[in-house]
């Protein structure tokens, strides 16, 4: 049997080059299943689990295409020629970072489009002309309704993840978002699994479509070791907890809710750990901060709601802790599947306390994982295999309120400073101009907007880091503690 290439599948040559500088020289087999169809156009579904390489899996061909037979033609305003749907910014995030080398090799240009953050600068790179959008649903159509973005150009159109958007409700607004796209025009569906209405999708919008399935849906991952630590109390979870946590490798921890996601971090920092949370609450700077902070080494924890499950890829996350067990099984496996990734090993940990075991077995079992539970101690060889190294404790530095006083050099700020040195000179506030109430009014505007820029400079303090270089994930920013969707 010989083995397949890049080149091989079809990849032109200067995708080929762009994959290999980019580390990437052997083809996935859900790569190999598909490349041959997608990049002969057809309509495709690709199903493969989690860490299987489908993000290259469409990524390739959608780049191939658009820079080749379907290259042509002036980049119009607001008219791109491919669209990515996404059920979550991070993985939107993701999949761009992952296009970007690819669409260099052709001067393509890419850009995402979400919510939590202002549209004003989407909309003026939609203004300046763009190729590929990756884009959450629920933005794309408020700036389809705004007229800042128009699909009537798109050639391919690719939805990942289609079954979690089916979880999330958005299959109506995906189903007016592909009815707004050529009839005509290449469509490629890629998830772990292929449920959840998503054959409706399926049915009204793919054409003579091809099924391409390298695993059984819902099969775990091989190179993935499975625990159930059994923990009698409350209390002796909360130690277990911090012991897996405080290993030296990367590590999420999976909670309900967002509430204790964020509480958990603030008790890791507390106690030494470094720790940052990424749940909805977060303003998507703040996320995009902690993140980065994770993803760079600033800090090995990350806490984490089931917005991470899916589009969170951080290489050689060594372990997976269900801190809080999942309500369902295909939330467990992508969970677990932030591990274990591109053929890499790592771990998964479930803490079950003794009210949980019953809900625990059946939620395995659907998941076709087979583990036996083990009672354990923060002391118990099977834990202290996973904690490995213990890093190093860090001191943990309450956030300091900034009572303003600063050395701003705004305007207003120097009218301000100039006032209290004539006072100091002539003992006696600075003279206006009599009658000059005009000037009088604006003065006093000028004062009301400064306080506001003071109170500004203290929300933007808050959320400083106590770590360097990483941004304060557990202890309150309150900007980011307002609610801005998954």
């Amino acid at each position: 049997m010989s083995i397949q290439t890049f080149a091989s599948l079809g990849v032109p040559a200067k995708l080929v080059q762009a994959l290999t500088n980019n580390g990437i020289e052997s083809p996935f087999p859900i790569q190999i299943d598909t490349l041959p169809d997608t990049l002969s156009g057809r309509d495709v579904l690709g199903r493969g689990k989690t860490g299987s390489g489908k993000t290259l899996a469409f990524s390739i061909p959608l780049v191939a295409r658009l820079g080749t037979t379907l290259a042509g033609g002036s980049r119009r305003a607001g008219r791109p020629l491919g669209l990515i749907l996404a059920p979550t910014r991070e993985l939107a995030t993701q999949i761009l970072s992952t296009i970007e080398p690819l669409a260099a090799a052709y001067n393509l240009t890419a850009m995402t489009i979400f919510g939590g953050v202002s549209q004003n600068k989407q909309v003026a790179q939609l203004k300046a002309g763009v190729d590929i959008v990756i884009a959450t649903p629920g933005r794309l159509e408020d700036l389809m309704k705004q007229k800042h973005v128009l699909l009537d150009a798109i050639e391919i159109t690719i939805l990942d993840e289609a079954d979690h958007m089916a979880d999330l409700g958005f299959l109506p607004g995906v189903t007016r978002i592909l009815s707004a796209t050529p009839t005509d025009g290449q469509r490629l569906l890629f998830s772990a699994t292929l449920d959840n209405g998503v054959d409706k999708l399926v049915s009204r919008f793919l054409q003579n479509e091809v099924l391409h399935s390298v695993d059984e849906a819902h099969s775990p991952v091989v190179q993935m070791t499975h625990h159930v630590f059994e923990t009698p109390s409350v209390e002796s979870k909360r130690q277990l907890v911090e012991a897996l946590a405080s290993g030296t490798g990367r590590r999420i921890l999976f909670m309900r809710t967002k509430h204790h996601a964020k509480k958990l971090a603030k008790a890791l920092c507390e106690a030494g750990i470094p720790a940052v949370d990424l749940h909805g609450n977060l303003s998507q700077p703040a996320r995009d901060r902690n993140l980065a902070a994770f993803s760079d080494g600033t800090v090995n924890v990350l806490v984490a709601t089931d917005v991470a499950a899916r589009g969170v890829h951080v290489d050689n996350v060594e372990l997976v802790i269900h801190v809080d067990p999942p309500m369902e099984h295909k939330a467990y496996l992508h969970r677990s599947g932030r591990t274990a990734r591109a053929g890499n090993e790592g771990d998964v940990v479930t803490i079950c306390l003794p009210t949980q075991k019953k809900d625990l077995a059946q939620l395995l079992r659907k998941a076709a994982i087979t583990v036996t539970p083990t009672p354990v101690t923060t002391s118990s060889p099977e834990v202290l295999a996973l904690v490995g190294e213990v890093a190093a404790k860090v001191a943990y530095v309450p956030r300091v309120e900034h009572k303003g006083g600063g050395q701003s050099n705004g305007a207003n700020a120097q009218r301000k400073r100039a006032a209290r040195d004539s006072r100091d000179r002539s003992g006696r506030p600075e003279v206006k101009a009599a009658g000059n109430r005009a000037e009088a009014r604006g003065s006093h505007k000028a004062g009301s907007a400064q306080g506001i820029d003071r109170s500004g400079s203290r929300r933007a303090n808050a959320g400083r880091s106590e770590y360097p270089g990483a941004a304060r994930g557990a202890g309150g920013n309150r900007r980011a503690a307002r609610p801005q969707g998954r």
